[in-house]
C-alpha cells in the first residue's frame, strides 16, 4: 500500500473521531474519512503506518441503508457536522457503542459489564438547529478578513451563509454578522481573531463576542453595525494576549447593550461572560442536570460538593437541595458568573471557591458530589482525594469517553466507591461527541 493507491473498502463501524473504519486486503485497519458504516466505497490512501492508514472517500459503490442527505449544504466542506451523512439512528448506536467500547478497552471493565453500565442514549434535541453559539474563524486573505466555518480536515476556512445547527431562530444571523464584521474589519483595519454568537430561544437574548488582541478599537461603529445587523442585545469585546496556544484574557470590554449573555435553564436563570464555557446545547444541558440530581438524590439536611462548576450549571440546582455547596472553579471569569448567578439567584448557601480542583479541595465532608472536569479528566491527586470523602454518591460528567474510563477504574482500583451507571447523552448530534454522566455509589 501506498499513498495515492486506490483501495476498495467495506466499512464496519465508526472510530471515536470523524472517521470511520475498514479493513483491507490484509486485515489492515484503515480509517476511512466519508465512509458510513454499511458502504462500499473506492477510497485513496491519503498516509499509511506499519499498523493503519488513512484513506479519503472518491466514489461510493454500494451506499449503506444508514446513508442519508446532510440537511447542511456545507457539510461536505466544513469540518462542523463529520457525521452528518449518517442516518441520527445510526449515529445514536455508534456513539453508545463508543462508550462501552472505552469502558471495556481502556477502563478494562470487560465488554459484558460494560455493556451492563451503559445505559441507551439519550437524544434531549433535535438533531439539528440545537446549538445557542457557532464561532466564525478569521484570516487574512488577500489583504482582507474573511470569516467563515473550520475546513474539514483542518485547513483554511469555508464561507458559509449560515449553520445549519444553530438555533433556527437564528440561522440567518450568520450571513449578517459576517457581513457586518467583515465591512467592520475591512474598512476599519481590524484584526480580529474570531467572532461567536450566543443566542437563546427561552430569554430571546443574543450576544456577539469579537475576539482579538488589545489596541485601539472603534467601539461606537462596532456596536452599531453588529448590533443593526442581528439585533444584539450585547456586543463585547474579548482582549486576548501570549502566544496562540497559551492566549489569556486581557479583559472583556461591553461595547453596547448587557455585557453578558442571559439564558434559562430548568428553572434557573443564568447570565455568562463570553468567556465563560456554557453548553452548546441547552436542552442537552438540561438533560444533564436531570440525570445528576437524580443520580445523587440531594437531601435538605446534606452537603456537596461541585468541582469544575464553571458559572455554575449544577451548583445553583444542588444549592436548592442540599443544605450546602462547595463549589470550585479556576478560571476567572466563570468564577465571576458563579458569584453574579449565586446573588441573583439569592442563593447563600453556596461558598464558590477559586482555583486549582486539586489545591484548593474543599476541607469538608461531603454527602455528594459531583466532577465536570474538562476533557483532560480528573487528575490523579484529584480521584484520591476524592476516594477520601465520606460521601455516598459522586456524579461524573465527562465530555470524553476514554478519559472516563481511565477515571473510573481509578476510582474501583481505590475500591472506596463503585460504577452504577454511565449514561451517555447527546449534545452533540452531527458529530462524534457524546457527553456522559457516570453515578458511583460508595462501596
Amino acid at each position: 500500500m501506498a499513498i495515492g493507491d486506490k483501495l476498495t473498502l467495506a466499512v464496519e463501524r465508526m472510530a471515536y473521531g470523524a472517521d470511520a473504519v475498514a479493513r483491507d486486503a490484509d486485515g489492515r485497519t484503515v480509517f476511512v474519512t466519508g465512509g458510513v458504516p454499511g458502504d462500499t466505497v473506492e477510497a485513496v490512501v491519503e498516509a499509511e503506518a506499519e499498523r493503519y492508514a488513512n484513506a479519503r472517500v472518491q466514489k461510493v459503490l454500494e451506499a449503506s441503508p444508514d446513508r442519508v442527505q446532510p440537511a447542511c449544504p456545507y457539510a461536505a466542506v466544513c469540518g462542523g457536522c463529520p457525521w452528518s451523512a449518517m442516518s441520527y439512528e445510526a449515529q445514536a448506536r455508534a456513539k453508545r457503542a463508543g462508550v462501552v467500547d472505552a469502558l471495556a478497552r481502556i477502563g478494562r471493565f470487560g465488554t459484558e459489564r460494560a455493556e451492563a453500565l451503559v445505559r441507551p442514549l439519550e437524544s434531549p434535541s433535535a438533531p439539528w438547529g440545537y446549538r445557542n453559539k457557532v464561532e466564525l474563524a478569521a484570516v487574512q486573505k488577500n489583504g482582507r478578513l474573511v470569516l467563515g466555518m473550520h475546513a474539514a480536515g483542518g485547513a483554511g476556512v469555508v464561507k458559509v451563509d449560515r449553520c445549519a445547527l444553530l438555533s433556527k431562530k437564528h440561522t440567518k444571523d450568520v450571513k449578517a454578522l459576517t457581513g457586518a464584521v467583515g465591512y467592520l474589519a475591512n474598512s476599519h483595519g481590524l484584526e480580529i481573531e474570531r467572532v461567536g454568537i450566543r443566542a437563546s430561544e427561552a430569554t430571546g437574548e443574543a450576544e456577539v463576542a469579537l475576539w482579538g488582541r488589545p489596541g485601539p478599537f472603534p467601539r461606537a461603529q462596532a456596536a452599531k453595525i453588529i448590533g443593526d445587523a442581528v439585533k444584539a442585545t450585547s456586543v463585547v469585546r474579548v482582549m486576548q494576549k501570549g502566544p496562540a496556544k497559551a492566549r489569556k484574557i486581557a479583559g472583556v470590554e461591553a461595547l453596547s447593550g448587557k455585557g453578558s449573555w442571559g439564558e434559562r435553564i430548568c428553572d434557573e436563570r443564568m447570565r455568562v461572560s463570553a468567556p465563560s464555557f456554557f453548553q452548546v446545547n441547552t436542552k442537552g444541558a438540561e438533560k444533564l442536570v436531570e440525570l445528576v440530581m437524580a443520580g445523587l438524590d440531594p437531601q435538605p439536611y446534606e452537603e456537596a460538593m461541585d468541582l469544575y462548576c464553571g458559572a455554575g450549571t449544577f451548583t445553583l440546582p444542588l444549592a436548592r437541595r442540599a443544605g450546602f455547596v462547595s463549589a470550585v472553579e479556576s478560571y476567572g471569569p466563570a468564577i465571576r458568573d458563579l458569584r453574579r448567578n449565586l446573588e441573583s439567584a439569592r442563593l447563600g448557601n453556596v461558598d464558590p471557591i477559586g482555583g486549582d480542583a486539586g489545591r484548593e479541595f474543599p476541607d469538608t465532608d461531603a454527602d455528594v458530589i459531583v466532577v465536570d472536569p474538562p476533557r483532560a479528566g480528573l487528575a490523579a491527586d484529584v480521584v484520591e482525594q476524592l476516594s477520601e470523602q465520606p460521601a455516598r454518591a459522586i456524579a461524573y460528567v465527562s465530555c470524553d469517553p476514554a478519559t472516563l474510563a481511565r477515571d473510573l477504574a481509578r476510582f474501583e482500583e481505590k475500591g472506596v466507591f463503585a460504577v452504577q451507571s454511565v449514561t451517555p447523552v447527546d449534545l452533540f448530534p452531527q458529530t462524534f461527541h457524546v457527553e456522559d454522566v457516570a453515578i458511583l455509589h460508595r462501596r
